[in-house]
């Protein structure tokens, strides 16, 4: 069984380590923070250079409120992450603070033992010299050990100065870290009340324009409605496409299947699906700069909250003259073109189908293959109130799939 010294001294240990852990852990958490706290900054950079862009330009409604949502959401995760860094340094800073008061503690112990034994070597100099001290020893054993003891005992001081220093630098450096943490905490509560103030800009803004659209809600519910069924008629035709390609792919490999949803993959198509299962959250985006606009899934109308939005992928708000690219390799199945519809880009990766709506140029064919990044056309500029705005879509066979969980940091 272990004594009680040996069982403090595991007990210490083991709290040690967790302090580290706990510390290491704090560190990494702040790094995450740090980075989400930027990209969200630079969401808003985007957001405020593609309103910049279309300031001229006559926006509806609709696009108006959009906009007001998208922006007042990341403002608001901006605030919260803000937060969650201040709250973090908070506790940083009352550890640290902690750990000072232990430290002068600790500092003021050991100066108080060291000024103790150096008083008392003083003293032991005064009475005896240490040749003296060896010389009157009774035989050589007694005498090796004298020495022995005059050695250990000036190693000891000597440690003790050692252990003084250390604890002297490892408090300068956490009286450092304190000072740097309590501006740290400072700069962040600085920017969140500037952020505080552009959100609440915003909100009021977005106040107005709700007031005047109620005033003529039904206009704009049946506008709403209107476009919702044009989303629906494209998908359908998407799906009836999908749907025959499908049915292509399983008739080839020589499968009577009525109905499938998934396609039967060659082995060059197997490699290409599981190329693109691989990359799942580090796809590039289908535009170099841009936003969203419109998530994925089934939601409530910004406007009319009684109304729900079927999206079937993501809205992509970007600037005039954006080019489109493929987000991985993969092979062009098919430039849909319907009556007042903008052309449709359909390209195939493997078991995989990635769908850009709403282009104005197409620079591929059907039967192309492409790859990753690579230019497949233009998006289209309405000109009438200058929004340049890019629908795509990611599915596995004919099941829809959210693109926020494959494109990096969507």
């Amino acid at each position: 069984m272990l004594d009680k010294k040996s069982s403090y001294k595991i007990v210490f240990i083991i709290a040690f380590l967790l302090c580290g852990a706990f510390a290491s852990s704090q560190n990494n958490k702040q790094k995450q923070l740090e980075t989400r706290r930027q990209e969200l900054r630079r969401e808003i950079q985007k957001i405020n250079e593609l309103r910049a862009e279309n300031k001229s330009k006559q926006k509806s409604q609709i696009s108006l409120i959009e906009d007001f949502n998208y922006k007042i959401s990341v403002l608001s995760n901006l605030i919260k992450v803000t937060n969650q860094q201040a709250n973090l340094l908070t506790r940083k800073i009352n550890s640290n603070q902690k750990k000072i008061t232990v430290l002068r503690g600790e500092l003021m112990e050991l100066k108080k033992d060291y000024a103790a034994m150096i008083v008392r070597s003083y003293k032991s100099k005064n009475k005896q010299s240490r040749i003296m001290f060896l010389l009157s020893s009774d035989d050589f054993k007694q005498a090796y050990k004298r020495l022995q003891y005059i050695k250990q005992y000036s190693d000891h001081q000597k440690q003790q100065g050692e252990t003084i220093k250390a604890k002297t630098s490892e408090l300068q450096a956490t009286n450092r870290d304190l000072q740097d943490q309590k501006e740290d905490k400072k700069r962040l509560i600085a920017d969140n009340k500037v952020i505080q103030k552009s959100l609440e800009s915003e909100r009021k803004q977005h106040e107005v324009l709700m007031k005047s659209i109620k005033k003529n809600l039904s206009l704009y519910a049946s506008q709403i409605k209107q476009k919702q069924r044009e989303a629906n008629r494209i998908d359908r035709e998407i799906d009836r496409i999908i749907k025959a390609a499908i049915a292509r792919s399983n008739k080839k490999a020589g499968k009577k299947v009525t109905g499938s949803k998934s396609f039967a993959l060659t082995a060059e198509e197997k490699v290409l699906a599981s190329n693109f299962i691989a990359n799942k959250g580090k796809l590039p985006w289908p535009v170099e700069r841009g936003v969203v606009r419109l998530g994925y899934g089934t939601q409530r109308h910004p406007i009319d909250k009684s109304l729900t939005i079927k999206s079937n992928g993501v809205r992509i708000a970007t600037q005039k003259g954006a080019k489109v690219r493929a987000v991985f390799n993969g092979e062009v199945s098919e430039i849909l073109k319907m009556k007042n519809v903008n052309p449709i880009v359909m390209i195939r990766h493997g078991s995989y189908l990635t769908i850009y709506k709403n282009l104005s140029n197409v620079h591929v064919k059907k039967g192309d293959k492409v790859s990753t990044k690579q230019v497949i056309g233009e998006v289209f500029t309405n000109p009438s109130n200058g929004e340049t705005i890019l629908s795509f879509t990611l599915s596995k066979g004919m099941n829809t799939e959210n693109p926020a969980s494959w494109i990096y940091k969507m």
